[in-house]
């Protein structure tokens, strides 16, 4: 990949073709470093890598909307299917921290598989002149499964004191009236056997947690259970998560559990914050703009949420990109006020998170997308390992919790605990 701003506007050739029903769409992303999307039955894999942006720095000095606007406008593109990641498309993800020295990456396919309902479909991507490979109505060869294997796993650079020490720092911020509200993650490091096959995570996550967004873009694999913002045709939605609670041992456990959330002052304080932070970043680029009036308990296998939903329509022609740059980064994973919070963050957090947090998605010709924050998930250091070496390939995960006046850091400890199991069971 290079800098896009070095980056004449090419000109693509696009074509999708609707296919026979496609069972396995995992099954055509790469073994070792798969790009794929996947929620509720609904699933596109991609491979190869027909052009790439990559920048180091703010996700908003990215300024990704107008780059696509104008690679969009110069593509020709032939799409019989028309639904929702047909056609023109590119993957995403991007760092958390406008100072992370973790590259961000908006990633052109060669080749896209999908199903969406009843009706599959391949697309294949090309710059314009280049010759004609394949039939573009002909599916791709499907990848066997590799073997299973197992993750090595054991505690980062914030270990369970450390990360109790920092909450406390973190609530001496708000008691100065540095912060109202701060997130607060640890780490786990560990490394996989080499030549695994990262399909096997894929599939676990998307398996175990049907209802979340499961994804792999350049080595972040995880299933986020937070929709940053999904835009089609002129409407824009967003579902915000702040608050959470453990999953009860039993259906009595359980209801306790929910009621519990739903009545918590903490939970509620930490919730109105991140639904405000969304509020407030969308209205410029809305003209309808709503949000429940109050939040629900989402329930997930292992925890509950609060959860918020926001439905608005767009004014201005504003794309996925440009919401993205607008709301990254929330209150949910950040804090209020966004910038005094990431001071905090980096003050107390003795790691980058690299992507974690930060937003993954796709974008299509049309501006329209589906963006999820990426949580529950692992980063895999797939370049530090040489082609054809032995050694085994680094990862890292974090979990996170948000820290308000009145948290406890013994039971913020518990909640990235809860929070790390769907990425542990699923490494394991």
């Amino acid at each position: 990949m290079t800098d896009p701003d070095e980056l004449p506007v090419p000109r693509l050739r696009v074509v999708t073709r609707e296919v026979a029903a496609i069972d396995d769409v995992l099954a055509y992303a790469e073994l070792s470093n798969p790009t794929y999307w996947s929620r509720r039955g609904d699933a596109m894999a991609a491979y190869g890598e027909t052009m790439g942006f990559t920048r180091i720095g703010s996700v908003t000095g990215f300024d990704l909307g107008e780059q696509w606007r104008a690679l969009a406008a110069a593509a020709d593109v032939d799409d019989a299917v028309n639904l929702p990641g047909t056609g023109l498309i590119a993957f995403g993800s991007f760092a958390f921290d406008p100072l992370s020295e973790t590259p961000s990456t908006l990633s052109v396919p060669s080749v896209v598989v999908g199903r969406r309902g009843d009706r599959s479909w391949v697309t294949r991507i090309t710059l314009a002149g280049s010759a004609e490979q394949d039939d573009a109505a002909a599916l791709p060869e499907a990848h066997v499964y590799g073997p299973y294997w197992a993750a090595t796993l054991g505690p980062g650079a914030l270990d369970p004191s450390g990360y109790q020490a920092a909450v406390r720092g973190g609530l001496e911020a708000i008691a100065a009236g540095e912060v109202s509200k701060v997130v607060l993650a640890r780490d786990l490091v560990g490394s996989i056997p080499p030549g695994s096959d990262l399909r096997r995570l894929v599939r676990a996550l998307a398996s175990g947690y049907p209802d979340c967004w499961a994804y792999a873009v350049d080595g972040l694999i995880g299933a986020s259970p937070e929709t940053l913002v999904t835009v089609s045709g002129g409407s824009v939605t967003a579902r915000v998560l702040a608050g959470t609670a453990p999953r009860g041992a039993d259906a009595d456990a359980d209801t306790a559990a929910s009621l519990a959330l739903a009545t918590s002052a903490k939970d509620q304080d930490e919730h109105l914050y991140a639904v405000q932070s969304v509020l407030a970043s969308l209205r410029p680029h809305t003209s309808v703009l709503a949000a429940s009036e109050q939040p629900f308990a989402l329930k997930l296998p292992n925890v509950f949420h609060l959860a918020t939903d926001v439905e608005g329509e767009l004014s201005g022609g504003a794309s996925a990109l440009d919401l993205v740059a607008a709301l990254h980064p929330t209150a949910a994973v950040a804090g209020t006020p966004t910038d005094a919070a990431l001071g905090v963050i980096r003050r107390l957090e003795p790691f980058d998170r690299g992507r974690y947090a930060g937003p993954v998605g796709w974008v299509d010709a049309r501006g329209d997308g589906e963006w999820a924050i990426a949580l529950r998930c692992a980063q895999f250091e797939l370049d530090t390992v040489p082609p054809g070496g032995r050694d085994d390939i680094p990862l890292r995960a974090h979990a996170g919790a948000g820290i308000v006046a009145g948290s406890n850091p013994e039971a913020e400890l518990l909640e990235t605990r809860v929070k790390f199991r769907p990425i542990v069971d699923a490494l394991a």
